[in-house]
């Protein structure tokens, strides 16, 4: 009986000693320390699309956020992600398709950063086709300016988007070198590698998915725009190595947009692996439902091919 109860101390006392370092992990804070750029002064409407669904989705963001999960183990500088979730440009699947998924990717050792960026509203900025952007671009030169205070290796920082995330993802990676902001202009915005998980890619009519589309650029959007923003059009030699997964049954995001993607890159000599599971649908998150395979496994392999990673995972 007393072994029992010295060991239930044993617990409550490890449980005090490392509930800091687990606050530590999460630290979440304003993505710009000052004024939000391309704002209108507007109340924040942020909400959850639905209290009772079981991953918490976020719409109407006007305050972006950035999110820290660092790894356990600190004893060298590491390859970080900036994680953008999806969510229509409408707003962010930021559990599912953020938190879980940083938390996954600090298994494999690599620190994470969940991106909640803006959505594009006319209630709450000057011109939402570049908000999302704008807050992609600062995430990247904020993790790359402050890299030695998280023992991040600066020349291994990447971004992982899903679906409408994987849009401002791809984008990020093919406009780095058009700063959204004057003061970027001779900041290294360039993402190391880019993974994207069934992601929105074109905008054009045959494989846009037109919630997306519509939210960035509006109804009826020009052509020059369109071609702005269809990132397999934008493909050049400098976009980052790639790693995608879509599933072929896809019915919100034609799995079209990643093997178009795939293929501009095949064509400028950039390294690309594409993972095409038969089914799965949309909005996987982490675990695809028709099968036992985990593309994040898939990813931490790719990771320590391309040398980004040693491989070398947390110990349990």
């Amino acid at each position: 009986m007393e072994s029992s109860t010295d060991a239930r101390l044993v617990f409550a006392l490890l449980g005090l000693l490392l509930a800091p370092l687990v606050a530590q992990a999460q630290q979440e804070m304003p993505l710009y320390t000052g004024e939000i750029p391309n704002s209108i002064a507007a109340p924040d409407e942020e909400a959850t699309r639905d209290p009772n669904e079981q991953y918490l989705f976020r719409l109407n963001v006007s305050r972006p956020t950035l999110t820290v999960y660092e790894p356990r183990s600190r004893d060298t500088k590491r390859a970080a992600v900036i994680i953008l979730p999806g969510g229509s440009y409408r707003g962010v699947s930021i559990v599912k398709e953020g938190h879980d998924v940083a938390r996954a990717f600090n298994d494999i050792g690599i620190t994470a950063f969940v991106l909640k960026y803006r959505t594009p509203s006319e209630r709450h900025m000057l011109d939402k086709t570049r908000g999302p952007l704008q807050d992609a671009q600062q995430a990247i030169h904020v993790v790359r300016d402050r890299a030695d205070e998280w023992r991040i290796d600066r020349s291994r920082i990447g971004v992982v988007g899903f679906s409408a995330g994987g849009h401002l993802g791809a984008t990020a990676a093919t406009q780095f070198d058009q700063p959204v902001l004057p003061e970027w202009r001779s900041a290294n915005l360039r993402p190391d590698f880019l993974i994207l998980i069934y992601p929105v890619i074109s905008f054009g009519d045959e494989l846009a998915h037109r919630t997306s589309r519509e939210q960035l650029l509006g109804s009826a959007p020009a052509p020059d725009l369109i071609k702005r923003y269809s990132n397999e059009l934008n493909v050049t030699a400098r976009t980052p190595p790639a790693f995608l997964v879509h599933a072929a049954d896809d019915a919100t995001v034609a799995v079209g947009n990643s093997m178009r993607f795939a293929e501009a890159l095949h064509a400028q000599h950039v390294a690309v692996e594409l993972i095409v599971y038969p089914s799965g649908g949309h909005g996987f998150g982490l675990n695809n439902p028709a099968t036992r395979d985990r593309w994040i496994d898939r990813c931490a392999q790719w990771l320590e091919s391309q040398a980004w990673t040693s491989g070398q995972r947390e110990a349990e």
